[in-house]
């Protein structure tokens, strides 16, 4: 690729807090300070030396309209800071990364602040729209006989609130929700329940392994809410999980048959995730050690009734762009949306007819050892705050990467609405 050089010098999260059937501890934006101040803490420059901050968001708060802007100017990084929230599902927090990969190669920015967040808890609950045209009637009367009309035309089924998450989560052009386009997946590739449910312990315990191990020490601030709560982990996790205990859940989607339940599906979650980055002259500047480059990026779209094999495509077009295959990666993120969707990819990637006609390469691409993909567990036990998974999961390679020696790694993910995203990542 051409343009200068792009760095990740530093990034911080917050833990995944799981979703509780109410709005949680922390709004958005809260998130977003709670790693953000150590994290510009620990810099040898003030918050103010940054060009531009950007945050992926896709549940935005009313009170909290452009949460970029707003974490700016809490986190104490001055009134003349530019900051912008952008969306694109489950993809924002990567956005933001590669907004600001972009910017700083075309040297338009020399240290960027790029963001993800969201408060999954937080949705909010949506009056349905006869409900909306009764009270507009209502505000709208002018006098006491047209309130009275206007009054009389009150049904009890208005008190009854839509819940927006899951409106949010419903593809409105197929009309189905992720987890039946994690079904559909399921099928197109046979991917039984088992396969799922195996996928899902793996994932738990090797989250587990991970905590016990102290592999998130150099990415996780801890979180004080404001009753005096600390938040220092990622609680969804489930190290008992096994096959066994799985198979007795019910699908989530299409019973009786269906492949999909909650134990292998990624969490409901609230968390945020943050990371710098700077070209060489800010590095230069302010005496920085980079971590990884970014060496590309690509964003795909496909039917959003399969939207979960958006990795397959993004990924591998940066891979024939390079003239690499899947075995020359290291390591792999690939979020797991879903056990089956995850599943679904990696059988894309081994079939020889979805390779030539869809890829447009002459055979299978190959295997992607599980050893080298999502070593530390992923959403499945962690959780997938929307807005911030995409940023979390290169936040993590480029930890992982590190400490394990491995030099080129993928960061990928499924996208609402039918896209993926991924970032080619080095070690430096």
């Amino acid at each position: 690729m051409t343009g200068r050089p792009v760095y990740i010098v530093d990034g911080s999260r917050t833990p995944f807090i799981r979703a509780r059937g109410r709005p949680g501890p922390f709004t958005p934006v809260d998130l977003t300070v709670a790693c953000g101040k150590p994290l510009l803490l620990r810099q040898p420059f003030a918050p103010d030396a940054f060009d531009e901050v950007i945050l992926g968001c896709v549940v935005v708060l009313a009170d909290e309209a452009n949460p970029a802007r707003i974490a700016a100017l809490r986190l104490g990084m001055g009134e003349a800071m530019t900051a912008f929230t952008v969306q694109i599902n489950c993809g924002s927090g990567m956005l933001s990364i590669d907004t600001a990969y972009q910017h700083i190669r075309e040297g338009k920015c020399d240290l960027v602040l790029a963001g993800g967040v969201d408060a999954l808890s937080w949705s909010p609950l949506i009056f349905r729209k006869r409900a909306v045209d009764w009270y507009a009637n209502l505000f709208a009367a002018r006098d006491i006989v047209s309130r009275l009309s206007a009054l009389a035309g009150f049904r009890p089924s208005f008190l009854k609130p839509v819940i927006g998450l899951e409106r949010g989560l419903t593809d409105p052009i197929v009309e189905l929700n992720m987890g039946q386009t994690a079904e559909v997946l399921a099928h197109v590739f046979h991917i039984s329940r088992r396969d799922a449910d195996e996928y899902a312990a793996e994932s738990q315990q090797r989250l587990a392994r991970a905590q016990k191990e102290g592999c998130f020490a150099g990415e996780l601030e801890p979180a004080f809410s404001r009753d005096g709560k600390t938040y220092d982990y990622d609680d969804g996790v489930r190290p008992d999980s096994t096959v066994e205990t799985l198979a007795k859940l019910k699908p989530a989607f299409e019973r009786p048959w269906g492949k999909v339940t909650a134990g292998n599906s990624s969490q409901i979650t609230d968390g945020a995730s943050w990371v710098i980055l700077a070209s060489e002259a800010a590095m230069q500047k302010h005496g920085l050690t980079p971590r990884a480059k970014i060496i590309d990026s690509e964003w795909s779209a496909l039917d959003p009734s399969i939207m979960g094999l958006g990795p397959v495509l993004c990924a591998t077009a940066i891979l024939r762009r390079h003239g690499m295959a899947l075995e020359d990666i290291g390591l792999w993120e690939l979020n797991e949306a879903f056990a089956a969707q995850v599943l679904a990819c990696l059988a894309a990637w081994e079939d020889d007819t979805f390779c030539r006609e869809v890829l447009g390469l002459e055979r299978a691409a190959g295997r992607i050892p599980r050893d080298k993909l999502n070593v530390d567990g992923g959403a499945i036990g962690l959780g997938h705050p929307v807005g911030a998974s995409g940023n979390r999961i290169v936040l993590h390679l480029v930890n992982a990467m590190k400490r394990l020696g491995v030099k080129q790694g993928i960061a990928t993910e499924c996208i609402g609405g039918g896209q993926g995203g991924a970032m080619l990542i080095e070690a430096v």
